[in-house]
């Protein structure tokens, strides 16, 4: 599908608007697939209450944002069984990109913002990794899931896998270039489906969601431009595309795996000290 010519100039007018962190699936659906999205999405979850989402990449690794983490606290995975039934097990170690700037919000990050979480132990069989893919290109379709909130204003809804599909619009540059995905037919004009608070790090893939092939992850999202009312979710998807990082990606979940038996306590990492650690190696 070719968007409006007009959306650029739109687009520049949606920096203006609230952008946050992305949280829930607003205008998606409730993922009920035992063998979709339930297989290699994770809630990631802070003792202090912060909660976004993560992509499985192998057994014991989720890449997720880097943002979700810099709040404090004991971080934990929580992945869902065939029957949806939640588990929860530790992160143990943190790798964060190594251009990622705490201390900034996620649309002026002027690095990638990005993570990979080493897990205490691997994730059950009935969780199925997925492959990275290529690159993203305008037009193309995506299926992107998470566990944020359906419906901006109600923070019940959070923590339902829920997923929805999206047109990549393209590139969007502020600090860093990320690519923004919209409704199909909304196309971030008027509310539509899209990210918010909760999705911030779930994974984006091409086509379907059984296509199992990770193109991004969501970072961040914004609201519709054509509203009076102000909203942060059901306009844009901000989204950091894996094929430009896939190197890191590979190289950092080796390092991961490579760690001695201390990774593997159930000692909980905190999450501050644990980005002291790995930016000073």
């Amino acid at each position: 599908m070719i968007l409006r010519s007009s959306f650029a100039l739109a687009l520049s007018f949606a920096a203006a608007l609230i952008a946050q962190p992305a949280a829930a699936v607003v205008g998606g659906v409730d993922s009920h697939d035992t063998f979709g999205s339930r297989a290699w999405t994770v809630r990631v979850e802070t003792s202090r209450g912060e909660l976004c989402s993560g992509a499985v990449i192998a057994p014991e690794i989720v890449l997720t944002a880097a943002h979700c983490l810099m709040g404090g606290g004991s971080i934990s995975v929580v992945s869902l069984d065939p029957r949806f039934r939640p588990r929860r097990q530790m992160v143990v170690a943190v790798l964060p990109h190594p251009t990622f700037v705490p201390g900034t919000t996620p649309r002026t990050q002027p690095g990638t913002d990005l993570a990979l979480l080493r897990l205490a132990q691997p994730l059950p069989r009935d969780i199925d990794p997925l492959t990275l893919g290529g690159g993203l290109w305008q037009g193309e379709t995506v299926t992107m899931a998470g566990f944020g909130l359906s419906a901006e204003n109600n923070k019940s809804t959070a923590r339902r896998l829920r997923e929805t599909q999206l047109v990549n619009a393209g590139n969007y540059t502020t600090q860093n270039t990320v690519k923004v995905a919209v409704d199909v037919e909304a196309r971030g004009e008027t509310p539509g489906a899209g990210a918010c608070r909760g999705d911030s790090g779930g994974p984006v893939l091409r086509g379907s969601a059984r296509s199992r092939d990770l193109v991004g992850i969501v970072s961040w999202s914004s609201g519709p431009l054509n509203t009076r009312a102000r909203r942060i979710c059901g306009g844009f998807t901000a989204i950091t595309p894996v094929n430009e990082y896939r190197g890191w990606i590979s190289q950092g979940s080796s390092r991961l795996l490579t760690l001695g038996a201390e990774a593997r306590s159930d000692e909980p990492v905190q999450p501050r000290a644990a980005f002291s650690w790995w930016f000073s190696r």
